[in-house]
């Protein structure tokens, strides 16, 4: 047991006895435990397996490789529509997480099987999403936005493809891209 755990479990409020039983669960699975990125994370050697996290909603448990995992009880979800790698099982209440300990246990066993088997998540490149004709428009306008965006990491270049692609109209699309053109000529990503 990390004692920044048990600080940060001593100022939770919302979640704290939910995340106190799933902390209980997961240690008894063997795993090292770790504050990273103020969560509790726990970890296989240095691979990370699964974190602790609390939202308004919900309680949960994030697989850091859980797409690779099997699903038989179909509890894994996405913590976004846009994560690629990441899948989550939620809960609302301590009676639930105490009724599914073993099958939390048998995910947990699984996570550590996929990240001793060494096996990594295929991500999508920048270049698998179809960028917005919105985008492309002014490409054709300001040629220098196209050699700046394509400097950008493929990081910077998917956020900012699917932050303007998101947009149901294409005038909203187009006025994200507006906003944005500076931005973008300056080398700075959606969030910078």
């Amino acid at each position: 047991m990390n004692p920044k755990v048990d600080e940060y479990l001593s100022n939770e409020n919302n979640w704290q006895e939910h995340m106190e039983e799933l902390r209980r669960i997961i240690l008894d699975c063997g795993l090292t435990e770790e504050l990273k990125w103020n969560l509790p994370c726990y970890m296989l050697e240095k691979g990370n397996i699964v974190i602790i996290q609390g939202f308004k909603e919900y309680c949960a448990i994030m697989f850091f490789k859980g797409s690779l995992m099997k699903d038989p009880n179909g509890i894994l979800t996405r913590p976004g529509k846009n994560s690629q790698a990441q899948r989550q099982i939620r809960f609302t209440s301590v009676q639930e997480i105490i009724e599914m300990e073993n099958i939390i246990k048998a995910y947990i066993q699984e996570a550590m099987e996929v990240e001793k088997a060494g096996l990594e998540v295929t991500f999508k490149k920048s270049t698998d999403y179809a960028i917005p004709e919105e985008l492309h428009s002014k490409f054709d306008e300001i040629p220098d936005l196209k050699t700046a965006f394509e400097k950008l990491t493929p990081g910077r270049q998917k956020a900012y493809i699917i932050y303007f692609s998101n947009a149901k109209q294409s005038k909203t699309r187009e006025s994200r891209v507006e906003k944005y053109i500076q931005h973008i000529l300056d080398g700075k990503g959606l969030r910078d």
